[in-house]
């Protein structure tokens, strides 16, 4: 009778695993949370969840192979059309902007290039558990497909606190985490 029950308990725990596919309290599938390599091997993404009820995705530079020029100047946002995000190092900015789900398991919305300083359409998607595919647009006709590959681990310069904090991407205002208000203290009588 005990081996019966042992047998019904292991069928069971496997349609279980089988049901949820090994990732119980693991990110969905489609989610793209995580810090990536670009193709080219020149700066790590974070991307993350943001948003009021974080259901979008924004990214960060939160590695670049070279962050400063040949004088030692870090890189710059100078083609921002902003005027106050000019002078903001690119290691540490904002790019990938609010991205929204789709019907179809990918993410799409706005990139931003620091080197002409204008936005793009982008949508992306995980190929693989440890693959994201990145497609950017300046028109529908014109795109331009790149892999990311993940990284679990860190290198010399790159920016692992959180988004906001000293060690830490900084998110656009319009991004960033709102506190609630402070609470007023009751006045003595």
């Amino acid at each position: 009778m005990n081996f019966l029950i042992r047998f019904v308990l292991r069928v069971a725990v496997t349609i279980v695993m089988m049901v949820l596919g090994g990732r119980v309290g693991a990110v969905p599938p489609n989610d793209p949370s995580g810090t990536w390599l670009v193709e080219d091997g020149r700066a790590r993404i974070r991307l993350e969840r943001c948003g009021p009820s974080r259901d979008r995705i924004c990214g960060f530079i939160v590695w670049m192979k070279e962050p400063a020029d040949k004088r030692g100047q870090l890189y710059r946002d100078k083609e921002n059309p902003d005027p106050d995000k000019r002078a903001r190092a690119l290691l540490g900015h904002q790019l990938i902007m609010g991205l929204q789900a789709t019907s179809d398991g990918r993410f799409a919305g706005d990139i931003y290039n620091a080197e002409d300083g204008k936005f793009y359409s982008v949508s992306l998607w995980r190929e693989s558990a440890d693959r994201l595919k990145l497609k950017g647009c300046l028109i529908k006709l014109l795109c331009q497909t790149q892999t990311w590959q993940q990284t679990l681990d860190a290198q010399p310069g790159q920016l692992i606190g959180l988004t906001g904090d000293l060690n830490g991407p900084r998110a656009d205002k319009e991004w960033a985490q709102v506190l609630p208000p402070k609470p007023i203290p009751a006045k003595a009588k």
